[in-house]
């Protein structure tokens, strides 16, 4: 095992992290002003891939197996003690065993953060030490191009009603069905532009960028902090009103629709029971409350517990992955349908994406409102080879009673920031 030397020291805050890390592979993750971002040669790597040796969570079972073995071997010296400092992991995870995409952990060898007008800087090394951490200006202005993948506008709504069928048949009571659009970026294209314009666009989000999958993403998986947990659950979904008046009529028809009342249950129970062998005094608010996007309203609940059992982020990751939020209840059953009806691989969109440090602490959010740039672009699509490929996901929840055209158009609604930020 690799023994790293993690060395953490306060430097005057930064104005703009993502001047710090690697404009043709980004590592970030952000909200607000906060956040940190990894740059320099990669020190430790884990890439997990296929399906795992114990069935569901075998990939997170190996990653979190690689990461307590390395930080038992780890000197680590953090003189800052924020979150996001000393020996921290980015990772991003595939959403299903069976994805071609592996699931990963990435160690860089320098950290640049900022969290409540503190500043830091980590270094981490084996043997030779790290060097100092230099800004880069950002590259030209550039837009990418999207257009419809595997299942265009009829093609989804045929998979909506193919959903419904499994849910009548009593197969599963909640299924989320994803459509991709597929496009090209220009070569060379600084990525952290990308991730820029999402940040600005969507502040209360976390923005990532964790090798080669770039979002802004609303839901927060689960976060580990000093021994407490939390977790955001979405799930229900209408776009914002064309005005005040009709952007009011629009929440409440959210708050009080039976459809999106019974997705949302679905992904909350799913949450709650995945969390509860782990924690003590787990607790959720009775009702959903609406929380507003710059293009969408969401049914929200916030969870919060104690950790009970010492599991680290990871660890609560693998039990909570997948939830009915971007899976569907029963989950294997909602998993097996997904794998039937999608005609793609998700890859890592709707997977885990987030951090891990040396103590189990972490935040992990769910991929979504993403582009994944997974190479070269398949030379069938000739007017994408002079160019590097990007796929989105945008899905729904699927449960009795919805209705082909109107998931449509919810999932139209979450590609938005995605295509707005690339165009």
């Amino acid at each position: 095992m690799q023994h790293l030397v993690v060395e953490t020291r306060e430097i005057a805050p930064v104005e703009d992290l993502l001047e710090f890390t690697d404009p043709a592979a980004p590592l970030a993750w952000l909200r607000r002003s906060d956040g940190f971002v990894g740059s320099g040669p990669v020190v430790w790597r884990m890439d997990a891939g296929g399906p795992g040796p114990s069935g569901h969570g075998g990939r997170l079972e190996t990653l979190s197996a690689a990461w307590s073995e390395l930080v038992a071997a780890a000197s680590v010296d953090d003189q800052v003690q924020l979150p996001g400092t000393g020996l921290v992991a980015f990772g991003a995870f595939a959403f299903d065993e069976g994805s071609t995409m592996p699931s990963s952990l990435i160690v860089p060898s320098l950290i640049v953060g900022r969290h409540a007008g503190r500043g830091w800087v980590t270094r981490i090394s084996i043997g030779e030490p790290a060097g100092e951490p230099h800004p880069v200006p950002y590259g030209p202005y550039w837009a990418g191009t999207l257009g419809p993948g595997a299942l265009g506008p009829e093609g989804y709504q045929s998979a909506v009603r193919q959903g419904l069928d499994a849910i009548a048949a009593g197969e599963v009571g909640k299924v989320v069905l994803a459509r991709e659009l597929v496009g090209s970026v220009p070569a060379g294209a600084d990525l952290r532009r990308l991730a820029r314009a999402l940040s600005s666009g969507y502040p209360d989000t976390w923005t990532y960028a964790v090798d080669g999958i770039i979002g802004a993403s609303p839901e927060t998986l689960v976060t580990v902090s000093g021994g407490t947990v939390t977790a955001r659950v979405l799930a229900g979904t209408t776009p914002r009103g064309a005005d005040a008046d009709a952007d009011v009529v629009a929440s409440f028809a959210l708050a009080t629709s039976a459809k999106d009342l019974d997705e949302h249950e679905y992904a909350v129970q799913s949450v709650l029971a995945a969390l509860r062998p782990h924690t003590t005094a787990l607790a959720a608010s009775e009702q959903p409350f609406t929380l507003k996007l710059p293009n969408v309203w969401h049914l929200a609940t916030d969870l919060e517990g104690d950790l009970a059992d010492g599991s680290s982020a990871l660890e609560l990751v693998r039990a909570l992955h997948p939830t009915a939020a971007v899976a569907g209840s029963p989950t294997a059953a909602a998993i097996a349908a997904i794998r039937r009806i999608e005609p793609f691989d998700r890859g890592r969109y709707a997977g885990p994406v987030g951090w891990i440090d040396a103590h189990g602490d972490g935040e992990w959010a769910i991929a979504l409102r993403c582009a994944q740039f997974p190479g070269p672009m398949p030379r069938r699509h000739a007017e994408y080879i002079a160019g590097q490929r990007v796929v989105a996901h945008a899905g729904a929840g699927i449960v009795a009673g919805s209705d082909p055209e109107s998931e449509l158009v919810e999932t139209r609604v979450k590609f938005r920031p995605i295509v707005d930020a690339l165009a």
